[in-house]
């Protein structure tokens, strides 16, 4: 059922070698004898071994005989071998507030995108960004004042970074259908994540080929022409366990020019080469060709949320967005254009190759080695201009974990360092109109480059049987290198003549962070949590160089933002049917960067708030209240403030002291209620209805102006049977209708920008409110419905 389409060309080539080397590799290693490999979840963990391993290698001293305390130790320390220890940093590190997502979760459900599925956590916030799958992920408020992409967090998949050394991520590569589980990690976290990571990390983890064994063909389809084709293979074959996902998505869109059409393959294999060496590659493409609407003001959202009859600038309905653009391509007069008529949108490719190798010294320690180069090929014609580049980065990361005992204790030690960079040239267009998103001359040029270095250390030890300590620290350098050559063209109509403004910086940032935690386990029910920790993040290379206006200019000054949070939280699981987790968090910023948009499409503005404070509440719950039944809850509660910050607006200065940080949204709550058929002729049988709130937020700095908040109710149902057959293993069928109540609500806007009146009168709302560049519309009605079959 997958469409040609002119893009695919790149992802089929590279679904076709994964398929190749999965099948080579398999082949390959029946010939070889068989050695046990990883446990597949929760970690790619090597089985203890039940004797000592010998070797041919010169004669060892003996060893002492072990005292009984260090003999229990030693057991204890095999239950948990070092790998397995090393992953669950990136699934549920120590002491760190965490929620895992299970693929039961939303396995039975048409998961389009991340939003679909990691709203099921506390303290995750999301709102739409520029393009079909393209989100802005937010993890206690820390990315939702951001204009686009991902912020203030790393992300994995399977344990290999796909945030880039300039801190930035994507989420357009992500398809739910190809992950088993979704690690939540929340908090400062910079002395185990490093650079960015001052509101948690996000660890993606696609299933092991073992628990596939076999192939799923699934189809997802639905209203506004959505369709998604996707496949998912998987096999454990002696020393080797691979498995591979691929998917074809595209769709008309709900919004005015947002068809998309975007191709995706995963692939991650594990070799077991020796029993003391494991090697992992990892794999993943994206193409991505989508239109893009203009974001509406508020004013517009209102008159027009979906910016239909916006087929050119002379015809536009009430409410369309449009923007000026330059009749010969760089000066002189212009003309007003719709996103339909320009031909905006994003042609985009991602493209991520790692390897990992680990070797374990013995039963106690494994030294894991792991490189990653990932690209980001970028087309983005989103407005008045258009970005091109290359992004090619590279990043490799060493690290020694170690279990056994300290002072008669069982201990965990991990230390490491990293080295990642980013070295490359873009450059903005000037779009013409013409449609097709015709390119004038060049606006502008940035070469930069973001280094990053440094090495970390951690400990767990368990005190008592009952009591975990943790302590980590972390010290990173990150050097940026940036010079920006903004064009101007002052003779009208000679493109002969340029004039050229340069602005060059080069700062260089050090930064420690610090943490601290304790764990109390009183018994099988109960968990306690006491956690200070760190975080940091330096500026992008880009934020150096854009004013307010949007323009190209000055912003140099720029310094990292840093924050020091306070973690206290209890677990509670009285048994299998009931899950309760409760946080509460104070956090404090210095330097905190905040973004706004821009009277320039798709161009935002960066600053420094000198301090700020973030302070909330975490809830989750689960609870099996009878057969078949089941209640699920994910609520988060934000208060964050300025306590030091004068915005200087033309001349005049305003104190923001007080004022609420734009962007964030105060309560957010995902509540669920289900059931499925557990036994009989209907077993298999269940539905659930789903209710989304998001409450109402600033969106900017004077908190004048308010985003409207929504409520939004989902219903599916959906069957599974096993299959009595020789070729199929089980039909997975649903069907589910979101916004029933066809509620129109706006799913992403961006921060704006307050303006004063000659006299240095701050503009009201009422003015504000036309103010563009901000607001995308959720999506109404739709209906979507889906199969997955299973093949042996």
């Amino acid at each position: 059922m997958f469409r040609c389409h002119p893009r695919a060309g790149a992802g089929a080539l590279t679904l076709g070698f994964a398929l190749s080397m999965l099948t080579s590799w398999a082949e390959a290693q029946t010939t070889l004898p068989s050695v046990s490999v990883d446990a597949p979840q929760p970690a790619r963990a090597k089985p203890a071994r039940s004797k000592p391993k010998t070797r041919a290698v010169a004669a060892r001293r003996p060893a002492r005989p072990l005292t009984p305390l260090a003999m229990a130790a030693a057991g204890r320390a095999q239950r948990i071998t070092p790998s397995a220890a090393r992953d669950s940093l990136n699934q549920a590190p120590a002491g760190q507030t965490q929620t895992t997502i299970d693929r039961s979760q939303f396995d039975n459900r048409p998961s389009f995108s991340v939003s679909d599925v990691l709203r099921d956590s506390p303290g995750i916030s999301i709102k739409q960004g520029n393009g079909p799958r393209d989100f802005g992920i937010s993890i206690r408020g820390s990315n939702a004042r951001n204009g686009f992409g991902i912020r203030n967090l790393v992300i994995f998949d399977d344990g290999f970074p796909v945030t880039q050394p300039d801190g930035l991520s994507r989420s357009d590569l992500i398809d739910p259908h190809a992950y088993g589980a979704i690690d939540v990690v929340r908090g400062p976290s910079s002395a185990l994540y490093g650079n960015y990571a001052t509101g948690g990390a996000l660890n993606f983890r696609t299933r092991p080929g073992g628990t596939i064994d076999g192939v799923e063909y699934g189809v997802d389809g639905g209203s506004f022409g959505y369709l998604n084709n996707y496949l998912a293979a998987g096999k454990k074959v002696g020393n080797f366990e691979g498995s591979l996902f691929a998917s074809d998505a595209r769709g008309d869109g709900y919004i005015g020019n947002s068809w998309f059409n975007t191709q995706t393959v995963n692939f991650l294999g594990t070799l077991q080469v020796t029993p003391d060496d494991r090697f992992t590659f990892k794999l993943i493409n994206n193409d991505l060709t989508a239109r893009l609407p203009i974001r509406s003001s508020l004013n517009q959202f209102y008159q027009n949320p979906f910016q239909q009859g916006c087929a050119t600038g002379a015809t536009a309905a009430p409410g369309c967005g449009t923007v000026s653009l330059f009749n010969n391509g760089f000066n002189g007069t212009k003309s007003t254009e719709t996103a339909v008529q320009a031909g905006l949108g994003r042609d985009d490719r991602r493209t991520i190759v790692g390897g990992r190798w680990e070797h374990d010294f013995d039963n106690t320690t494994t030294w894991r080695n792991q490189f990653v180069f990932d690209d980001r090929n970028i087309n983005q014609p989103t407005g008045s201009t258009s970005a091109l580049g290359d992004y090619p980065s590279y990043n490799f990361m060493s690290d020694l974990t170690k279990r056994g005992e300290l002072f008669g204790m069982d201990s965990t030690t991990m230390v490491g360092g990293w080295y990642n960079t980013l070295t490359t040239t873009g450059t903005t267009w000037n779009v013409s109109p013409g449609g097709n998103a015709t390119l004038g001359l060049p606006q502008s040029s940035l070469y930069q480059s973001t280094t990053n270095y440094g090495v970390r250390a951690r400990e767990e030890i368990k005190l008592i049987p009952s009591v975990t300590a943790i302590a980590g620290i972390g010290w990173e350098t990150t050097s940026l290198n940036g010079v920006n050559t903004a064009l101007s063209y002052p003779v009208i109509n000679n493109p002969a003549i340029v004039g050229a403004t340069v602005t060059q910086a080069a700062p260089v940032f050090t930064n420690t962070a610090p943490e601290f935690a304790l764990v109390y386990k009183p018994d099988n029910e109960w968990q306690l949590r006491a956690r200070v920790a760190t975080g940091y993040g330096t500026p992008q290379v880009s934020n150096l160089f854009v004013l307010p206006s949007g323009l190209s200019g000055n912003n140099t000054s720029l310094k990292t933002q840093t924050n020091l949070g306070y973690d206290l939280g209890a677990d509670w699981s009285p048994n299998k049917s009931v899950k309760v987790s409760a946080t509460a968090f104070y956090e404090f910023f210095n330097n905190e960067l905040v973004s706004q948009a821009t009277p320039v499409a798709g161009v935002t503005y960066t600053f420094n708030a000198p301090r700020s404070e973030h302070r909330g509440v975490e809830l989750a719950a689960q609870w099996g209240f009878y057969q078949g039944w089941r209640f699920t809850a994910a609520y988060t509660y934000l208060d964050e403030v300025y306590t030091d910050y004068t915005e200087t607006i033309s001349r005049f200065t305003f104190n923001r002291v007080g004022n609420k940080i734009p962007g964030v949204s105060p309560n957010e709550l995902t509540t669920r209620l289900g059931y499925d058929q557990p036994s009989g002729p209907l077993q298999g049988l269940g539905g659930f209805v789903e209710v989304q709130w998001k409450d109402g937020f600033y969106m900017d700095n004077a908190n004048l102006l308010r985003a409207p908040g929504y409520e939004l109710v989902n219903l599916n149902v959906h069957y599974t049977t096993d299959l009595i057959s020789d070729y199929f293993k089980s039909l997975n069928l649903y069907l589910e209708v979101r916004n029933v109540f066809d509620r129109t609500y706006i799913a992403s806007a961006n921060n704006i920008a307050n303006s004063v009146t000659a006299a240095g009168i701050q503009n009201p709302a009422s003015v504000l409110a036309n103010s563009t560049n901000s607001i995308y519309a959720g999506s109404p009605r739709a209906f979507v419905a889906g199969m997955k079959i299973a093949f042996k």
